[in-house]
């Protein structure tokens, strides 16, 4: 006996599905129009701006041969008139302003930081060769004797100043220190020199002696080539030329020095070197692969301190996160016990630490650490004269001192939420089995806490591996280390060395600033990943 047949549903023609398609369209344009002219003006205006905004750093991408963000930006303003224009799209709408300020300042900062790591950017090597072969020309000019003497007046124009130059046969030139010299035929003179230009503005005594600086050290070069040297004034009324010590040979690429007679090619890293190894003060940006990963292991007075920081790091953030999680879980033992009365009231004085800005807490401990002023040796110590920041041993006691003390009010909080969760039924199961209170916080309670408070503790050892503002208000990172290369010291840790290699002193190495944070970034994913899987287990265990 057969069961009845269920008929197949229809399938449905391409046409209809055709037509289904452009009815959902014609809804979903309908749905869009009955939000209101106003809300379309809105978008339509919102559009413009950032549009605008969009081709104007197009078009000075472009002019720095940045082909791979201009296209990246291009897609990307793109994309987002799709996404507003179009109807429908709902999420996309709501994602995109996240979305763009995620890829600005995270993805963005993450991968210029890898590129900068790869390169020699640092000081003395922050632009192209062109540009270093004109400050070189220009850091070596001298005056030209017997140089004759060129009546100038400055001139301004949308935030620029121009010299407006008679020259010898009576002629007059303009330019600026980005732009040579060039004929200013249709220039105004008076007594015999240029004075004025249509669309410029001329200086007067008032505005002279106000932008003096800037007017003396302008250089206002007299023709493409960088070898015919620049006109520069002293009191902005008479120009006299100047030529560099240095000659630029464009065609074999060698820098010559016309006093000594040296020549300086190019190294290959960055740099003008001569025969015997000198080289010249600055120089450019280039590729340089995995030579600062390599500096940073190789050279003995990079290797050795970082790698005497490196252990301090561990030790800091490890000994941070036990001694905080310790007094933490200590104080919240004693104040979760029943017996115990004003509770509350002292839980609030406990976290009275937590409360207070961490730098200015730092800031007020290094004056109680002050060796000859300081609170803790004048009144603590009866007058000792103890080098708390001064030392490199006791300048990082005082360190996990004081980040005791800022770090405690937090795992208070946080061991005290999850023993207060604990059941109590399986503590009590635990003393009618005969354990007794230790053994239950051993084999019950601590458990069941690691389980709860795991991931917090990952995350602070995180938080103190990069523990930038304590370092940097408490101790600066001193005492320094004499025999570094670098600007670093006993107390330092990877980040604050890290700021002090790119940021501090007359030396500034981005690129290998760059490389020690991209080894940050692995050694603290690595120990994060190892710790969030041994989280894991935890809870298989429980």
């Amino acid at each position: 006996m057969t069961g009845p047949t269920i008929a197949a549903p229809p399938t449905r023609a391409p046409e209809d599905r055709a037509a289904a398609r452009r009815r959902r369209r014609a809804e979903a344009w309908a749905e869009a129009a009955g939000a209101g002219w106003k809300v379309w003006l809105v978008k339509i205006v919102c559009l413009g701006v950032i549009d605008a905004m969009a081709v104007y750093a197009i078009l000075v991408l472009l002019t720095k041969d940045s082909v791979v963000i201009t296209a990246v930006v291009a897609l990307g303003i793109l994309a987002i008139n799709v996404v507003y224009l179009k109807p429908g799209l709902l999420p996309a709408k709501y994602l995109t302003p996240g979305l763009v300020f995620l890829f600005v300042f995270q993805i963005f900062v993450v991968l210029y930081c890898i590129y900068i790591a790869f390169t020699n950017y640092g000081s003395g090597h922050v632009s192209t060769k062109d540009d270093a072969v004109n400050a070189l020309l220009i850091q070596n000019q001298q005056r030209v004797e017997d140089s004759a003497a060129y009546p100038v007046s400055v001139l301004e124009k949308d935030g620029a100043l121009f010299f407006l130059v008679t020259t010898p046969d009576g002629t007059a030139e303009i330019g600026s220190a980005e732009r040579p010299l060039q004929a200013a035929s249709d220039a105004e003179f008076t007594g015999g020199r240029a004075a004025a230009l249509p669309g410029y503005t001329t200086l007067n005594f008032a505005q002279l002696v106000a932008n003096q600086a800037t007017i003396s050290s302008m250089a206002v070069p007299f023709s493409t080539d960088p070898n015919d040297g620049t006109l520069q004034t002293r009191d902005g009324s008479t120009a006299y030329q100047y030529v560099s010590t240095l000659v630029w040979d464009a065609a074999a690429g060698t820098m010559t020095n016309t006093q000594t007679g040296v020549v300086y090619t190019d190294n290959g890293n960055g740099s003008f070197a001569s025969a015997d190894g000198q080289t010249l003060a600055t120089g450019w940006q280039v590729w340089v692969g995995v030579d600062n990963f390599v500096r940073a292991f190789s050279t003995e007075s990079i290797r050795g301190p970082f790698l005497a920081v490196l252990i301090w790091t561990f030790v800091f953030a490890i000994l941070s996160v036990a001694t905080t999680f310790a007094l933490g879980l200590f104080l919240a033992i004693v104040f979760n016990d029943p017996r115990m009365k004003s509770k509350k009231y002292y839980r609030v004085i406990m976290i009275l630490p937590y409360a207070f800005p961490a730098f200015l807490s730092a800031l007020v401990w290094q004056g109680m650490f002050n060796q000859d002023f300081g609170f803790i040796n004048q009144s603590i110590l009866g007058g000792a004269s103890i080098p708390w920041l001064q030392d490199p041993l006791l300048a990082k006691v005082s360190i996990l001192v004081v980040n005791l003390w800022l770090g405690f009010p937090y795992m208070f909080l946080v061991t005290t939420g999850a023993i207060q969760a604990i059941p109590d039924d399986i503590q009590e199961a635990g003393r009618v089995d005969g354990a007794g209170a230790w053994q239950i916080f051993r084999h019950i309670k601590f458990p069941l806490l690691l389980v709860s408070v795991a991931p917090l503790l990952i995350s602070s050892f995180a938080f103190n591996f990069n523990n930038f503002n304590l370092i940097y208000m408490l101790t600066g990172g001193g005492p320094r280390f004499a025999d570094a290369s670098i600007n670093v010291g006993a107390s330092d840790i990877l980040i604050s060395m890290v700021y002090k290699v790119a940021f501090v002193g007359a030396e500034r190495d981005y690129g290998l600033a760059s490389a020690f944070s991209i080894i940050i970034f692995v050694l603290v994913a690595v120990i994060s990943y190892l710790s969030f899987r041994q989280t894991k287990v935890l809870e298989e265990l429980n």
